[in-house]
């Protein structure tokens, strides 16, 4: 089945991030620029492979797929097609799954420009970027799958959520499924969640290049805060939008008033938006 060909793709996507992350740490240490070539030619592919795979997620959310698991917890045959489709963050396998895609969107939009400048840098920017990234995709194809299947096992009182058949068990084809959380049914669940993640997962560029800085010993120059200005001023821009849109969310579906009334998830992005924004005026003035 189709699904069958996004969990190849994310599996694939693991194994390129868990390779990108060895290479470029031994080329960085060893000197050798063939490693880190590979290393950044492997971290490249994450990206397609993981957009094959949040493609046919959704494309099994529009097309109501309810042997898929994740789309019968959080999909309906009352919800609108547009509905359906922002329900691929709407619950926690397609969240982190999307959480991953970004992240890789990322990462490959830097290793994609010219790196020349940041030569002594970039060994060990992608070695912590492609170690954050295979954390990520490997919640999801461990902890999180949003390709796990529905069985019913023969004398069991609940059905099954797993990628491979158990035993003693047959494939199960539900009617309808669960529906997103009446919480999520909410204009604000167009906008919120993805401006909130690019926010999130931006700020994994001036990290990385921060954690390579320290190794390399050039923590103390200015060269990695040039370099991640930029992306550090869009993480930050979406993370505020994001936060403003989340708080109006709050205030509207659960009725919370008062700046500090929000929906914790909100105070907990208020947490990391205060140091990014010392953060950025720092990157700023320097």
């Amino acid at each position: 089945m189709i699904a069958d060909i996004g969990l190849i793709a994310l599996t694939i996507a693991f194994i390129f991030t868990v390779y990108a992350t060895f290479a470029s740490a031994y080329g960085g240490w060893r000197g050798q620029a063939a490693w880190v070539e590979s290393a950044r030619n492997a971290a490249l592919l994450v990206f397609p492979l993981l957009t094959v795979s949040v493609v046919i997620v959704v494309y099994a959310l529009y097309t109501l797929d309810f042997s898929l698991a994740y789309v019968y917890d959080v999909s309906s045959q009352a919800m609108s097609p547009f509905l359906r489709l922002t329900a691929l963050w709407g619950g926690q396998q397609g969240s982190v799954l999307f959480w991953a895609w970004l992240m890789a969107g990322f990462v490959g939009s830097v290793l994609l420009r010219k790196w020349e400048r940041d030569r002594d840098l970039m060994p060990y920017m992608i070695t912590t970027a492609m170690l954050t990234t295979a954390f990520f995709i490997g919640v999801v194809l461990f902890i999180t799958n949003p390709f796990e299947r529905l069985w019913h096992i023969e004398g069991a009182t609940e059905l099954s959520k797993t990628i491979f058949q158990p035993a003693n068990s047959m494939p199960y084809f539900p009617e309808d499924g669960g529906g997103l959380n009446p919480l999520l049914r909410h204009f604000g669940m167009i906008g919120h969640p993805p401006t909130t993640y690019i926010g999130f997962t931006g700020f994994v560029i001036p990290f990385s290049f921060a954690i390579a800085a320290l190794i390399t010993g050039k923590a103390r120059g200015d060269e990695w805060i040039r370099t991640t200005r930029r992306w550090t001023l869009v993480a930050w821009i979406f993370l505020s939008i994001g936060l403003i849109l989340g708080g109006r969310w709050a205030y509207d579906v659960l009725g919370w008033g008062g700046f500090w009334g929000w929906d914790p998830v909100e105070n907990a992005m208020l947490m990391p938006w205060l140091t990014g924004t010392a953060f950025l005026h720092s990157a700023m003035m320097t």
